[in-house]
């Protein structure tokens, strides 16, 4: 199956209350697009294509040839974003993934399970959905009394009845990508005056086209970033899947908790990372270290056997065996430091 991922990169992210676009805030060091983009890459092996709208230039520049890209000049909701990729994208696929570039938690694992759940299911569309007490505002998935998937209503338009409903729709799709190309213009205007996503549900189910659900096994990965509660509930859970992956690769953190690894850092076996301890940037840790406690390292290369405690580094080179502190501060000498 060929698949290529569209991903919605658009919104002005008003409630970050930020000039910064809200696909631009960094979280464990990397913009969150920068996430989306290497996921869906990974899934679908190719360029996804990214729909930007507010913030584009300064999208493409932070990406740069990572994705392809096209504009939504006016926000006439997900549906209309989408379309905006038909021109790019026609005749090149069989199906099309559709995420958010304000989704980083979303792993490769997720999406595998998605699309090879639509393969196998010959549905025109597969639906990502999330067992969930506190709805975050998405949307509520109805399913008649055999359980096959019959539409989804926004959150703003429930009945009380709907409201009480704990699947929810996650957002996420994948869907024939003739079928979508050719429907995608008939969807209708809603009463905020966009065009939603969500009714190409209600399309196919009027076709009587097989529709398709995966639930998500982890909710957490379904967290959309909208405000800064958000990205700061998205950097907890960041922090402990990088520490995890360090620990399990034979780095001792004795207090991971109180340990910030942001995503680009590397670590050597039998490093020791003590409490109170930051490591940033384009930073390498190598083999048989003792780090910290309250030492914090940023854009540095550390060699084998270094020792660092309660210390700074940034942007420099320690050779084997070096030993920093207590309490000293060592940079380069590029003055834009």
């Amino acid at each position: 199956m060929r698949l290529t991922a569209v991903i919605l990169a658009a919104g002005q992210g008003t409630r970050m209350k930020s000039a910064l676009p809200k696909v631009l805030h960094p979280l464990a060091g990397r913009p969150l697009v920068h996430y989306a983009v290497a996921t869906a890459t990974t899934v679908t092996g190719a360029k996804p294509v990214l729909v930007v709208g507010h913030g584009g230039g300064q999208v493409q520049a932070s990406l740069g040839g990572a994705a392809r890209y096209v504009t939504q000049a006016q926000q006439l909701g997900t549906g209309h974003a989408v379309l905006q990729a038909r021109d790019l994208l026609l005749g090149q696929s069989d199906a099309v993934l559709v995420t958010y570039a304000d989704m980083p938690l979303l792993t490769e694992g997720t999406l595998q399970r998605l699309t090879t759940a639509h393969q196998a299911s010959r549905a025109v569309l597969t639906m990502m959905t999330v067992i969930a007490d506190d709805p975050h505002g998405f949307g509520r998935v109805l399913r008649d009394v055999t359980g096959a998937v019959r539409a989804v209503v926004e959150e703003a338009v429930c009945t009380s009845e709907q409201l009480a409903i704990r699947e929810l729709n996650a957002g996420v799709y994948c869907l024939d990508a003739a079928w979508l190309w050719t429907n995608l213009p008939a969807l209708p205007l809603s009463p905020k005056g966009e065009y939603y996503l969500t009714d190409m549900v209600g399309l196919a189910v009027a076709q009587r086209r097989p529709v398709a659900a995966v639930s998500a096994e982890d909710p957490v990965e379904m967290l959309g970033i909208n405000t800064r509660v958000h990205l700061a509930e998205a950097e907890a859970v960041m922090r402990a899947r990088i520490n995890r992956r360090w620990m399990e690769a034979g780095v001792t953190m004795l207090d991971p908790a109180t340990t910030y690894v942001e995503a680009d850092v590397t670590i050597g076996p039998d490093t020791t990372i003590l409490p109170n301890t930051t490591l940033q940037g384009q930073t390498t840790i190598g083999a048989g270290c003792r780090i910290g406690p309250g030492s914090v390292i940023a854009d540095s290369q550390v060699g084998d056997r270094c020792i660092v405690m309660l210390s700074a580094l940034e942007g420099i080179t320690l050779e084997p065996g070096l030993r920093v502190g207590p309490f000293e501060h060592r940079r380069d000498a590029d003055p834009r430091r």
